[in-house]
C-alpha cells in the first residue's frame, strides 16, 4: 500500500472517529435542552449557562462533524448528472470539486477568520451575560477546526479520486464502515 492510500485511510479514519465522538453532543444537547425546559416551566428556574451550552453544543456538533458528514456523503449535493454518471466521471467531478472548490473555500474560511479569532482570543471574549459561559473565544475557534477537518477530508476525497483514476479501484473501500466513495 502506497503513501497516498495510507493517507486516505488515515484521514478517513480520523474524521470517522471524530464524527462518532462528536455525535454524542446531540444526545447531550437534547438532554440539556429538556432539562432547561423542565426547570423553566415546571420549577420556574432558569440557567443561562445551560441555555448557552445548548448553543455551544449545537455549534460544536455541526462544525466539528462536517468532515464526518462529508466522508459519509451526507452533505447536500445537486446530483442531477452525478447520480447517473459512471464511477470514472464521478471521480473526475470529485477530484475537480475538491481541488477547485472545497479546498480553496476551506483555506478562505481559515484565512478570513484569522483576525476574528485572534481578536476574540486577545480579550478572552466571554458571554454577554454575567452568569453565562465565558468561553466565546473557544467557541469561535471551532471555525478553524471546522475548516481543518473539512480540508483534510477534501484532501482524502481528491487523493481517492486520483488513485481511482490511476487504476487503483481498491481505494473505493475504506476502513470506516462505508461502502466507499466516488
Amino acid at each position: 500500500m502506497g503513501f497516498l492510500e495510507k493517507t486516505v485511510q488515515v484521514l478517513d479514519r480520523l474524521n470517522d472517529r471524530i464524527g462518532r465522538v462528536v455525535a454524542w453532543a446531540a444526545i447531550i444537547m437534547v438532554l440539556v435542552q429538556f432539562t432547561v425546559v423542565v426547570m423553566r416551566y415546571i420549577f420556574g428556574l432558569g440557567s443561562i449557562v445551560m441555555q448557552e451550552s445548548v448553543i455551544y453544543l449545537h455549534a460544536f456538533l455541526f462544525m466539528v462533524g462536517a468532515g464526518y458528514t462529508l466522508l459519509h456523503e451526507g452533505h447536500v449535493r445537486v446530483d442531477i448528472f452525478y447520480r447517473e454518471a459512471t464511477l470514472r466521471t464521478k471521480a473526475k467531478v470529485d477530484l475537480a470539486g475538491s481541488l477547485i472548490l472545497l479546498l480553496p473555500v476551506c483555506v478562505l474560511i481559515a484565512w478570513s477568520s484569522y483576525p476574528y479569532i485572534l481578536t476574540t482570543w486577545s480579550v478572552f471574549e466571554g458571554s454577554r451575560e454575567t452568569s453565562g459561559i465565558h468561553g466565546v473565544f473557544l467557541l469561535k475557534s471551532v471555525i478553524w477546526i471546522f475548516a481543518g477537518l473539512l480540508m483534510l477530508q477534501g484532501i482524502s476525497i481528491a487523493a481517492r479520486s486520483y488513485l481511482f483514476l490511476a487504476g487503483k479501484t481498491e481505494v473505493l473501500k475504506t476502513n470506516t464502515d462505508t461502502e466507499g466513495h466516488i
